[in-house]
Formats: C-alpha cells, structure tokens, sequence
C-alpha cells in the first residue's frame, strides 16, 4: 500500500460511516431458483422487470436502499432495507417483501 501511497485513515468514532436503521425479513416463496441475481447480490436479473418493481418502492423513501436475495438453502428470499429511520426501514421491508411474494406467486400461477 505505501508503495502507490494508499495508506489507511484511522478515524475515531464513527464519523466516516454511520450506520442507518436495518430491518431483514425472510419470505418463503414456492422456489426461490426463479429469482437471480448479480453485482455481489444487490440487483435482481430475473424474473424481468422484478428489479424495476423494487426501485419503485425504494424511491417512496428518501436516502434509502433495499436488495433481495434468494436464499442458498431454502425456499425463501431474504429482504434487506436500510432507511433514515427504523419505521421506514420496517415499512420498506415489508413493501417490498409483500411484492416480491405477490410477483413469485403470480408467476407460479402461469406455470
């Protein structure tokens, strides 16, 4: 690193970072192989337009963020949001968690 002078800032407390409030939610789903994603997980590829459908809820909230990721293991994805506040984390997490169900199941419905 101090060959091409990066070097690492020592900062005290928190004021490079400040963590905002979080919810996590788990929602089954009947298979959660239908939902992929890229860029380490943060951003939905298929099913089209399912990405779309959650940026338009997260930008019902200012300053926050929201992936999905379907689980490894189980029939289930899970739901991340970060918000200003612990209510609009909680209320962001469930918009988008009870949209995700009512896609996954309108899709298995076709099927």
């Amino acid at each position: 690193f101090r060959s091409k002078q990066w070097y690492q800032r020592r900062v005290r407390g928190n004021s490079m970072y400040t963590d905002l409030p979080y919810r996590q939610l788990k929602i089954n789903i009947r298979d959660r192989n239908i939902i992929k994603t890229y860029d380490a997980e943060r951003k939905i590829s298929q099913p089209a337009g399912l990405q779309d459908k959650v940026d338009a809820l997260v930008s019902d909230y200012p300053d926050s963020r929201c992936f999905v990721r379907p689980s490894g293991t189980e029939n289930c994805v899970r739901v991340h949001a970060e918000c200003t506040d612990q209510r609009q984390a909680d209320s962001l997490a469930m918009a988008v968690g009870s949209m995700i169900f009512d896609f996954t199941e309108e899709l298995h419905s076709k099927l």
